[in-house]
């Protein structure tokens, strides 16, 4: 009968860590009765994870009981996470596998969070395990832009972050405050919350990384390019000219702190009008602008990734936490973030320098 159990509860994933609850020691059998050790009290998801393991023993006439790990526990499945590392380890150093990516803007308002969020989902919903950070500390949106209520779960010093119906983990300063409480933090403060989202945040293995950078060259940036040795930068611009020239400086702050440019993205390029021509209500040119100046500026092609249109579903989206690539993939505009999102996937680390974990047998 255990054996049958262990079989059948192997199939229930943790909702937060996406691990079998088998692998995660959740799980004790005695006699007729399946005892689930929650990681703490209060834990968000005790209900799924409740309903998900009487419905996996059922059929074997099991009960179930719900408990709490004890410290010992905790910290055994701590270490287990962690893969041996020491805690508050930056998974996303100069070794790191994961491809990351910075998506900066040079002033607000361009829409680079709605572009980011639905960049990461659609990253998520090719298959990829991908992680988004909200790193606009003052103007956090992202758990708006992709319906999250869900708080962090805090395993001690380990923050488990929520996770998306796409897999899609999360993490925003929003996540911990309530009422829309505003944040006045200074340059030093910035920069430990940043630390603790890499560090402290249990990610796992992720194929990709985004971040969503707040507009301008400011605290955040820099701390990141300091944190994030092999991150590419991605510029989001409007066409306007003036934008434009503010929008290449947030390609060229990460330049100097050590990223490569991996490209443009013009988003409100135009309005379709109801005869299928083009409205262009910021002008026009402002993304190839930038990926030329940038190319120059580097010494290395910049290439636009594309221009998305102004999209009403686009911005319904944004305000319904429900991204445009799950909502309506063929809208004009989430096409074109789609193939932005083909571009990224197709984008290979290099591996030179890398301990690849191999060894001679």
């Amino acid at each position: 009968m255990t054996e049958a159990a262990l079989g059948a509860l192997s199939q229930v994933i943790d909702p937060e860590l996406r691990l079998p609850l088998t692998e995660l020691d959740m799980i004790e059998i005695d006699g007729d009765c399946v005892t689930v050790k929650l990681t703490v009290a209060g834990c968000p998801a005790a209900k799924r994870i409740e309903a998900d393991v009487i419905a996996a023993v059922r059929p074997l006439g099991l009960t179930v009981k719900m408990a709490v790990m004890n410290q010992a526990e905790r910290d055994a499945l701590k270490t287990k996470l962690r893969a041996g590392k020491p805690p508050r380890t930056n998974p996303f150093g100069q070794e790191t596998l994961t491809r990351v990516y910075l998506v900066g803007s040079g002033k607000g308002g361009v829409g680079k969070s709605s572009v980011t969020a639905n960049l990461a989902v659609a990253l998520s919903q090719f298959g990829h395990r991908v992680g988004l950070v909200d790193a606009d500390i003052f103007g956090f949106s992202i758990p708006g832009q992709l319906g999250l209520t869900d708080k962090p779960t805090r395993v001690d010093e380990m923050i488990l972050p929520p996770v998306t119906a796409t897999g899609l983990k999360v993490i925003s300063i929003g996540m911990f405050l309530e009422n829309n409480a505003p944040v006045a933090w200074r340059g030093p403060m910035l920069h430990r919350a940043i630390e603790q989202f890499l560090c402290d945040v249990y990610w796992g293995d992720l194929d990709f990384l985004l971040v969503d950078l707040p507009p301008g060259t400011g605290d955040v940036a820099i701390s990141l390019g300091q944190l994030l040795p092999t991150a590419k930068t991605i510029v989001v611009t409007t066409p306007q000219v003036a934008a434009a020239e503010v929008a290449e400086r947030s390609g060229s702050v990460g330049l100097q702190t050590g990223q490569t440019v991996f490209g443009v993205i013009e988003n409100m390029a135009w309005l379709v009008q109801p005869d299928g021509s083009r409205l262009e209500l910021f002008g026009s040119g402002g993304g190839q602008a930038v990926a030329s100046r940038l190319s120059a500026i580097s010494g290395g092609p910049v290439e636009l990734l594309g221009q998305i249109p102004l999209s009403i579903a686009l911005r319904e989206g944004s305000d319904d936490g429900v991204p445009i690539v799950v909502s309506d993939a063929l809208d004009p505009a989430a096409k074109v973030i789609i193939d932005v999102a083909k571009k990224i996937a197709a984008d290979r680390i290099g591996l030179a320098g890398k301990k690849l974990g191999l060894s001679v047998l």
